[in-house]
């Protein structure tokens, strides 16, 4: 016989069970889309692969998952999928994704059924504070990203000061992830959902999908990971590129040629990492991505 308690821990069971497979489809189809200038099947970097990228997507899933999601703390999320990657990979995979996924995650795991996703991400990116800015802090530095420099204020190798969306508030001009949690992830709901959107519907395969959005993503504004690694105007040389593709007056393919070089400094990486989030969000609201 099924109890009432039965019948609740399995429903428990199969949300944390679709919540991971939403987690790792969303970062699986990020990287096994051809984007131009990115890692894909067919192009390794120097010190990451492929590989390491599907490793670290499995991994973040039972991290977001865990049973006590719901009294988790973004920057306890944060932290543990970092944890989690370290075991799977010495390199920095996945850090943009994860600082993406983790207010997402925490407003899913919280929302009510009357509430949409939108709205549970700002609550939750409103409720962030000291300890979640100290736990986050803590793990961008375990990670190590390429291009971090240092912060005139806020900057994460000191004690956090303030709480994390100030922080990252602060550091919004220059950091697309960072914007996101000063906009309540204006990009991802008003950009890159549309974007996948009209893709998807005018036939696009999912993995088709995935590049238009990043080119769409790309175009409308520069990569901050160019940015820092080759400046401004090279970041805006990237966006003018993906115009050309959105225009049809480039090849995709020559576009990504002329992205890809020894030292990766013109890999839209924020840009992946917000195509990520856009793919996560669009799973949570109940769009097939097959």
């Amino acid at each position: 016989m099924v109890t009432l308690v039965d019948a609740t821990l399995a429903h428990s069971r199969l949300s944390r069970d679709l919540l991971a497979h939403h987690v790792q489809l969303a970062c699986l189809l990020e990287v096994s889309a051809a984007k131009p200038g990115n890692i894909t099947p067919a192009h390794d970097f120097c010190d990451t692969t492929y590989a390491d990228m599907v490793r670290s997507a499995l991994a973040l899933g039972p991290v977001f998952a865990r049973r006590r999601a719901r009294r988790r703390r973004v920057g306890e999320l944060i932290a543990d999928a970092v944890s989690a990657t370290a075991l799977v990979t010495d390199a920095n995979t996945n850090l943009g994704i994860v600082l993406l996924f983790a207010p997402l995650v925490r407003a899913e795991a919280t929302r009510p059924a009357d509430e949409s996703l939108r709205s549970a991400t700002e609550r939750t990116l409103g409720q962030l504070d000291i300890d979640d800015a100290a736990a986050a802090f803590a793990a961008i530095v375990r990670a190590g990203p390429g291009g971090l420099g240092e912060a005139p204020e806020h900057d994460v190798r000191e004690p956090a000061r303030i709480g994390f969306r100030e922080a990252m508030a602060a550091a919004a001009h220059r950091d697309s992830i960072a914007s996101e949690y000063a906009t309540g992830y204006e990009m991802v709901f008003d950009t890159g959902l549309p974007l996948l959107a009209e893709a998807l519907a005018d036939g696009a395969p999912t993995l088709d999908a995935v590049v238009s959005l990043h080119v769409g993503l790309l175009a409308s504004r520069p990569d901050t990971l160019i940015e820092r690694k080759a400046g401004a105007a090279a970041a805006r040389a990237v966006t003018a590129g993906a115009r050309e593709v959105r225009a049809g007056t480039r090849q995709l393919e020559e576009f990504d040629a002329a992205l890809r070089g020894p030292d990766h400094r013109l890999n839209p990486g924020a840009t992946a990492d917000l195509v990520a989030g856009t793919l996560l969000a669009a799973l949570l609201t109940g769009v097939k991505l097959r």
